[in-house]
């Protein structure tokens, strides 16, 4: 099976069976339009689900209590690819992208998309170079100039003494 990583479980909330999930997409919103994940590698139905602040509130069939949501802690989310909205224009799953070759617009190596690391400013591209170290990357227009995530190639500026 296609899948993508869609978050993490970081908690049960309440005595309902609900649990608590870090999303890995930009639009929590749209784990309303989901109609199953896997988990554990089970397919559960997704019965109600919520934004909270940077969280998103699940409630998946089969979770009825406390209990039972303290057991998925810290387990990953994936999502089948038959089901994945439209994604809109220059918008990528990290796990497109990851691995990708990163070259300067010049056509110079410079390394290969190691993870993207959320923050609330902007994601970080960590790239790691040929010698094995890595350096982040702000994934701002000024600095990734193209992706494109067939070819898994991420053209990129870089400043002096950001490399």
């Amino acid at each position: 099976m296609n899948t993508i990583k869609l978050g993490k479980i970081t908690a049960p909330q309440g005595i309902r069976g609900e649990v608590r999930v870090y999303p890995y997409t930009d639009t929590p919103d749209r784990f309303s339009q989901i109609p199953a994940v896997l988990v554990k590698g089970e397919k559960r139905r997704v019965q109600k689900a919520r934004a909270n602040k940077n969280l998103v509130i699940l409630k998946l069939q089969g979770v009825d209590d406390r209990n039972a949501a303290e057991a998925l802690r810290g387990q990953m989310l994936f999502l089948d690819r038959a089901d994945l909205w439209e994604q809109p224009k220059d918008t990528y799953f990290v796990d497109d992208i990851t691995g990708s070759s990163v070259v300067t617009e010049d056509g110079a190596p410079v390394g290969t998309l190691k993870a993207v690391h959320s923050r609330p400013a902007q994601d970080l591209y960590e790239i790691e170079k040929p010698d094995g170290s890595s350096f982040l990357l702000p994934a701002v227009k000024e600095f990734v100039l193209t992706v494109d995530p067939e070819n898994k190639i991420i053209t990129v500026r870089l400043i002096e003494g950001l490399a």
